[in-house]
């Protein structure tokens, strides 16, 4: 028993006496990996599917590293995602026509282990979590009245509304893995400049959704505006809802078009960072016996 102590007590004063803490910011961009589809393009040849992830776009992170000894150490660090426009629905047709897209603004954090294989090279490998944000998707739709339509609204043939909108989209606590691999270039005793290749594996299940912006216009032929907000978030469409909520489950005579089947979406990606390093004074080794 006293062995054991001794032992445990010489691991623990030969971590304190090594101990270093490290804190870094970097920046970078990541492409789409495992992407599904998201989306449609149509035209009159046909239909075609979008694919892609949430997860590609820009990328900050700020990261704070506390090595026990010369190889191993614990990373925790916190990021935010801008991420890319990624198609929803894109249709070109007579007399109508939508562009949606929907796009990542999301915070996140990590821990991880962090290993050196030599003062350069090191690897890193974690667990991922989604702090907060939102999918945001933004869309916008013309559509050419028909006869009907515009001599009710006392408008000339050939007019049309344009619609504008956004709409949120939140999703629950997920679960990831990170993993990165990483070369790091000393530039004094408490700077360096690393660059690593990182990857993101993350999907998200929707939670709910809120449209945030709304507005319809009546134009004429011209071009001219002849209805200002004859839509708005305040006076929405008949069949258009405000807020959204994602179930797992609906019965089969469900009319409440409030809620639909809830679906994951991905965000994982494969991105390359560049960043910077600055490391607190360490301990030295204590060589007493």
């Amino acid at each position: 028993m006293k062995h054991s102590i001794t032992v445990l007590l010489a691991l623990l004063l030969s971590t304190t006496t090594y101990a270093q803490f490290q804190v870094s910011a970097s920046g970078g961009y990541a492409i789409g990996s495992a992407g599904m589809k998201l989306g449609e393009t149509q035209t009159a040849n046909g239909i075609e599917n979008s694919y892609g992830s949430y997860g590609e776009g820009l990328n900050a992170q700020l990261r704070g590293t506390y090595f026990f000894n010369d190889s191993f150490g614990l990373d925790l660090s916190l990021g935010y995602l801008h991420g890319d426009d990624q198609t929803v629905s894109d249709v070109n047709l007579t007399g109508y026509e939508v562009d949606a897209v929907a796009r990542a603004r999301a915070f996140g954090a990590a821990a991880s282990i962090v290993y050196k294989f030599n003062t350069n090279v090191y690897a890193r490998l974690g667990a991922l979590v989604k702090l907060g944000g939102k999918t945001e998707a933004v869309v916008y739709q013309k559509a050419t009245f028909s006869q009907a339509e515009a001599d009710a609204i006392g408008v000339p043939y050939g007019s049309y509304s344009e619609t504008n909108y956004l709409e949120d989209y939140h999703g629950q606590f997920p679960l990831g893995f990170v993993a990165a691999l990483g070369y790091e270039y000393p530039l004094n005793e408490n700077f360096s400049v690393f660059a690593e290749a990182e990857y993101y594996g993350i999907s998200l299940k929707r939670k709910d959704s809120e449209i945030t912006a709304f507005n319809t216009d009546v134009v004429l032929p011209d071009g001219t505006v002849a209805v200002r907000g004859l839509y708005t978030l305040d006076n929405l469409p008949e069949g258009t809802n405000r807020h959204t909520t994602f179930v797992d489950e609906l019965p089969s005579d469900n009319t409440d078009s409030s809620k639909e089947l809830a679906v994951k979406v991905p965000y994982s990606s494969f991105g390359i960072n560049f960043g910077v390093i600055y490391k607190f004074k360490k301990a030295a080794p204590s060589h007493e016996r």
